[in-house]
């Protein structure tokens, strides 16, 4: 395709100037920003850029939320050929400090105060970083910083110029091709520094075409612009085919108003990582337990007929004419009625991916109409891998390769992928990016998996993490950690969960406690408690967390190649894992090396055999400070269950 990302919002502008391309809640209001708009407001930015000295070739850090003007500046530096790095709002300042050197970045993009605070905070560990421009100037009229200035003051400057060189724009986006670098993405860093993901705008606008295609995207989307722009699954969804189809992206207010914007909106085209659509279902549940008799009655009837006949609907299977009408008496006092509740009434696509969705939890959103299905991919390889068609999604699959992607599985069982969308390299590390790319062109993804008989992506764990049980009565047998920790994350009970057992003769496993789940469950009980670590630790919430253990052991013994992994041994964390804190990372993976060494403490009381161990931990608090939460955390055993031998 060769085209690059500000041809492309020139051409929508010059097709239909006046289609609504961005909404944005302000203040309560949906305000609309039409493509002739944008393309208007993209040109003034990168006229001032280029008198602020903003180079072809260089890069700019853009931090914050889905923002029109945050979407714009990206513009902007693309059309002068500078590279946006945008970067993790919720990242403290230290975070920062890697990406900027590396990429010897020399401007930002703030949205507020906050990024700008933080920028500010690290200027003296970045030499290069010399301007920062913020959007909202809000609580910075004190501030008189060499080189920070307000987007407002760029706009103006650039349209003066522009309003003189009223072709000097134009000629700039043409100077650009297809094959030119478009943006870097930095990895999460779950080892060590994080490694910037170099991609062209071929390679991008390849991919955004390929899953429009597949899913036969139109310009009358409507999406919901929510998650981190830092993560390329929504710079995917809600950028790269953005201006691939020309729909509309719609910016929520703040994070605290997603899901009232969810609702307002209607999205047709809707992504979102399985923690969410547990949360929503949890919410949901726990609504059901709190309404009358009758209602739950109601709930319970209809939700047996969509679980039995929805997912065969909406593979497009037949059902019969009874289950067909109580289908539709359900649609119209259940099924309709939720959606709507859930903001999913006009959905068509609804994707979700970064982690394995529980089966029934997948199953749920089916049953009641929404078409919910898995893909596969990584910022490596511009996200679209696998994707699943509408009548074979599948909760155990994530999809068939799509359009120009090749998949082979190497001797260990590492899945390699040959596509379009592959990255060029990641900046300044040749050494890195000859481990994951071939000389002829396959791409390491490190994850383990396998194609199955019907063509679809079967993914069992990443290939370093998969390991061995040895020297207890499973010696030999297979340890995928993530398997076993998604398994257990399936229950609304369980919010995050990190398992042990490579080379151990059994598993054990840290959980995390869903706090609102488990609270609501607490209160109808009657069962007090003064927070999370007193919850956590009740003899009443370790017998409920040990039955979803149990259950999901008897899930593993029928798995002849996993029984082994059955979980002997666990605890429930004092706390929750925090990216703060250095356990997860900011999309929110489980660092399980990281946690081992933080609490071996805990790990060494598992096999030891103990019955409890104090623990104390550092955190950190949202305002910076640091503090501390100490506990003396029970430790408990789980049934395990015989291997079940498969029928001959």
């Amino acid at each position: 395709m060769q085209t690059t990302f500000p041809r492309l919002l020139l051409r929508h502008a010059a097709e239909r100037p006046h289609a609504p391309a961005m909404r944005e809640k302000e203040y309560g209001i949906w305000q609309a920003h039409s493509w002739a708009g944008m393309a208007l407001l993209v040109e003034h930015i990168a006229c001032g850029l280029h008198l602020a000295g903003l180079q072809r070739g260089e890069h700019m850090v853009v931090v914050g939320a889905n923002r029109p003007r945050l979407y714009a500046t990206m513009l902007a530096a693309q059309s002068l050929g500078a590279i946006p790095i945008p970067l993790y709002q919720d990242a403290v300042g230290a975070e920062c400090v890697f990406p900027i050197n590396n990429a010897d970045v020399r401007f930002a993009f703030a949205e507020d105060q906050e990024q700008v605070d933080k920028l500010l905070e690290i200027r003296d560990r970045c030499p290069y970083l010399s301007d920062i421009v913020f959007d909202k100037p809000r609580g910075l009229r004190n501030y008189n910083d060499p080189g920070l200035a307000s987007l407002d003051q760029l706009i103006e400057t650039g349209k003066a110029f522009a309003s003189k060189q009223s072709k000097w724009f134009r000629n700039e986006v043409g100077k650009s091709t297809s094959a030119d670098v478009a943006a870097m993405f930095f990895t999460s860093g779950t080892t060590g520094n994080p490694k910037g993901v170099v991609h062209t705008h071929n390679t991008l606008l390849d991919r955004a075409r390929a899953g429009a295609d597949f899913d036969k995207l139109t310009a009358s989307e409507e999406v919901l612009a929510y998650l981190p722009p830092a993560w390329i699954g929504q710079n995917i969804f809600s950028y790269a085919q953005w201006l691939s189809c020309g729909y509309v992206v719609n910016c929520p207010e703040s994070a605290s108003t997603v899901m009232i914007d969810l609702k307002e909106v209607g999205p047709t085209y809707y992504f979102a990582p399985p923690r969410v659509f547990e949360g929503l279902l949890t919410t949901v549940m726990i609504r059901m337990e709190d309404a009358g008799r009758i209602k739950r009655s109601m709930f319970n009837f209809f939700m047996g007929v969509a679980k039995r006949v929805g997912p065969d609907r909406m593979n497009g299977k037949p059902i019969g004419v009874v289950q067909s009408l109580l289908y539709a008496l359900g649609n119209v006092l259940m099924y309709g009625p939720l959606r709507n509740t859930l903001g999913f009434s006009r959905v068509r696509v609804a994707y979700t991916a970064g982690e394995a969705i529980g089966p029934d939890l997948f199953t749920f959103y089916r049953s009641i109409g929404i078409n919910m299905k898995q893909l596969y991919g990584s910022t490596e390889t511009a996200v679209f891998v696998c994707l699943q068609p509408d009548d074979e999604a599948r909760a155990d699959t994530v999809g068939i390769p799509v359009q120009g992607v090749e998949i082979k599985v190497a001797d260990n069982g590492e899945i390699l992928v040959k596509s379009p969308g592959l990255l060029k390299e990641y900046y300044k590390n040749p050494t890195a990016t000859a481990e994951v790319l071939t000389a002829d062109g396959w791409y390491h993804t490190s994850d383990a998996g396998f194609i199955d008989a019907s063509g679809h992506l079967k993914i069992i764990d990443r290939v370093k993490d998969v390991g061995r049980i040895k020297g207890g009565s499973s010696d030999g047998a297979m340890f995928a950690p993530k398997y076993v920790e998604n398994k257990l994350k399936f229950f609304p009970f369980i919010k995050e969960v990190v398992a042990y057992g490579d080379s151990r003769d059994k598993v054990c496993v840290f959980v995390n406690i869903d706090f609102d789940a488990v609270g609501n469950w607490a209160e109808r009980r009657n069962l007090p408690y003064a927070g999370y670590t007193d919850l956590a630790q009740k003899p009443e919430v370790y017998q409920l967390i040990k039955e979803c253990v149990e259950k999901v052991n008897a899930d593993l013994s029928v798995d002849t190649l996993l029984a082994g992994s059955q979980i002997s041994r666990f605890l429930v964390l004092h706390k929750e894992l925090d990216a703060d804190d250095g356990e997860l990372t900011r999309t929110n993976k489980v660092r399980r090396g990281f946690i081992g060494e933080k609490y071996q403490p805990l790990i060494d009381a598992l096999y030891a055999g103990k019955t409890q161990q104090f623990i104390e931990t550092v955190v950190k608090f949202e305002d910076g400070r640091s503090g501390s939460v100490s506990a003396t955390l029970a430790i408990g055993d789980c049934k395990t269950f015989a291997a079940v031998k498969a029928a001959a």
